[in-house]
């Protein structure tokens, strides 16, 4: 792999996007993008604190895009149906950079229930790109890998197709486990910052770590 001088990787280098496209199962089916934290939809937490630090944002949202017509971002849908995890994201925003921005060099993907994120998520990921050369990058905190929140080089992505279309790999540790992989941990002493919101319940602890600062 080259690894770009660090000067020359910036914002315009990077696809940001918000993976929506799950099915809030655990929800009782209402979508989790849409659900309000301390009286702002999930998304908007996310997008708030995603959208300053990469120069375009895409949502990966599966259905009618227009629910997200409050929002000023492409909405690119998987290239598999059945919802088929987040790898089918990742594809869907390699192939939008590849298309819509070829200057493109990486995707980063955050979930769209996790509305906490580090302010410094991306720089941070630059950082160990400069400085370490990894093939991907998974962020972490406590410990624990967070597969979902990652730097995907755009090089990488017809392997990556192989892997989910014709292979029907899903998990993401499965595919990520193929190539050189750095961790980057982010640590907050208030709480979890990749903290998501999976059941009802985890509702009422995200309003009690927004109130108290993270």
């Amino acid at each position: 792999m080259i690894v770009p001088e660090p000067e020359l990787i910036g914002p315009n280098d990077i696809v940001g996007v918000v993976l929506a496209g799950g099915l809030s199962r655990r929800m009782d089916g209402v979508e989790k993008s849409f659900i309000n934290l301390a009286d702002k939809p999930m998304l908007q937490h996310v997008l708030e604190r995603f959208t300053p630090q990469v120069e375009n944002v895409i949502i990966n949202a599966n259905g009618d895009p227009q629910r997200f017509s409050d929002y000023d971002h492409p909405i690119v849908a998987d290239p598999l149906p059945d919802y088929a995890g987040p790898l089918a994201g990742v594809l869907a925003a390699l192939d939008w950079a590849a298309t819509h921005h070829p200057n493109s060099q990486f995707v980063v993907s955050v979930a769209a229930d996790a509305p906490f994120l580090p302010a410094n998520l991306v720089q941070q990921f630059l950082r160990v790109v400069a400085d370490l050369g990894p093939e991907l990058i998974c962020a972490a905190s406590y410990g624990r890998p967070h597969p979902v929140v990652g730097l995907w080089p755009v090089h990488l992505r017809e392997e990556l197709r192989r892997a989910v279309v014709e292979k029907g790999v899903r998990k993401v540790d499965l595919w990520t486990i193929r190539y050189r992989l750095a961790y980057v941990e982010f640590n907050n002493d208030i709480g979890d910052p990749f903290f998501n919101v999976n059941r009802p319940e985890d509702l009422i602890e995200a309003e009690r770590l927004l109130a108290m600062g993270l």
